[in-house]
């Protein structure tokens, strides 16, 4: 039995790869939209091996609203859309800013009008807790709760906090005019999920991060550092205001944060709360060391790293306060930091090419036998 229809957009990507296996675990039907830009579409496969039962996928740009409107006439049973497709790299969007409102901003309003159109309703947001910037900035807001003022200090997180705005200003606008025709306004609901560092992969070893470029997250540069294609890690800044000198940061497993936004939809499709932001995140810090020791004990050696200047952007502190989730949506981190590096360390170790190969045959034998 189908509980609903919902578009992914830039579903073959990590975190949306995962969330469309959530949600088909779920019971949902998925219909994933991705240009391919730094994703492979072989992870639909992968999904498939792992559930049994595989995404629909059409290959399509964010930017794009005429596709996107194609999208939805071939599927006029979506009801919902989990809004991922970005460009998410924070350095990276100091260099090329326009590039970033081009994809993340212009992207949104074209997903926004085709929605408008088609009469779908519903939106999960990808969105970061680069939205708050320094929250250290302000007295007793660390651990972040939602209600810290947002004020991102890069031009990835000004995208984000510059969509949330867009669809906080849509859904407000869409529940009064309906109101003003006599119907319903409750339909329309957003959820803004402001999630922290997202780690590890599938415990099948068969689904992980698999970045076409240079992964700018620590974890998967550690795991390049483990299997030999990069020399050693570069650790931004040793002079933070923290334990050991180094940035404070709150890694979520991405099994914990994909049934985040399952749990989000489920709640925006029954509870109609309009528009609401929920932070997803484990409410424990861990600095920069604290990632590398934990990491170099899954792979079973120490890790070489150097110490080099801070870049500009980055922040002492991002460690969610999860309390709303937990509350409102009845959703809680679960699995440890220690499980994700245990997870991401099979990953990385079994599928070195990632997704450009076949996985292991060992792994698929114990999918096969019921092993998930």
């Amino acid at each position: 039995m189908v509980v609903g229809s919902v578009l992914v957009t830039g579903g073959t990507g990590y975190i949306g790869s995962f969330t469309a296996l959530a949600l088909l675990q779920a019971d949902y039907k998925v219909v994933i939209i991705d240009n391919l830009y730094n994703s492979s579409n072989e992870v639909l496969n992968r999904i498939e091996l792992i559930c049994g039962k595989k995404p629909e996928y059409h290959q399509c740009d964010i930017t794009d609203e005429k596709a996107l409107d194609e999208v939805f006439k071939a599927h006029p049973d979506i009801d919902s859309v989990i809004h991922f497709a970005a460009l998410k790299a924070v350095g990276e969007s100091a260099e090329v800013p326009l590039e970033y409102y081009r994809v993340n901003v212009y992207g949104t309003l074209c997903l926004l009008r085709s929605m408008q159109k088609h009469g779908v309703t519903n939106i999960v947001f990808s969105s970061s807790a680069t939205v708050y910037g320094d929250a250290t900035r302000f007295e007793g807001m660390i651990p972040i709760p939602e209600e810290c003022p947002l004020g991102p200090t890069n031009p990835y997180g000004n995208t984000k906090f510059t969509v949330e705005t867009m669809i906080t200003d849509h859904i407000n606008a869409e529940r009064v005019k309906a109101k003003k025709e006599g119907k319903n306004g409750d339909v329309f609901n957003a959820a803004l999920l402001r999630y922290f560092n997202p780690a590890g992969s599938h415990p099948s070893g068969v689904m992980g991060e698999d970045p076409q470029g240079v992964p700018y997250n620590l974890l998967p540069l550690l795991a390049q550092v483990a299997v030999g294609k990069r020399e050693k890690l570069l650790v931004f800044g040793d002079d933070y205001d923290s334990k050991d000198g180094t940035a404070i940061r709150d890694y979520i497993h991405i099994l914990d944060l994909s049934r985040g936004h399952t749990v989000a939809l489920d709640h925006l499709r029954s509870n109609h709360p309009g528009v609401r932001a929920w932070n997803l995140g484990t409410g424990k810090g861990s600095t920069v060391y604290d990632m590398i020791n934990a990491f170099s004990s899954a792979v079973g050696r120490d890790l070489p790293y150097e110490v080099v200047g801070r870049r500009p952007g980055d922040v002492l502190n991002l460690t969610a306060n999860p309390t709303r989730a937990n509350k409102e949506l009845g959703w809680k981190a679960e699995h440890t930091l220690e499980g994700a590096c245990t997870d991401l360390w099979r990953w990385t170790e079994n599928n070195p090419q990632g997704y450009r190969q076949e996985p292991p045959k060992e792994f698929l034998e114990k999918l096969k036998a019921g092993g998930k």
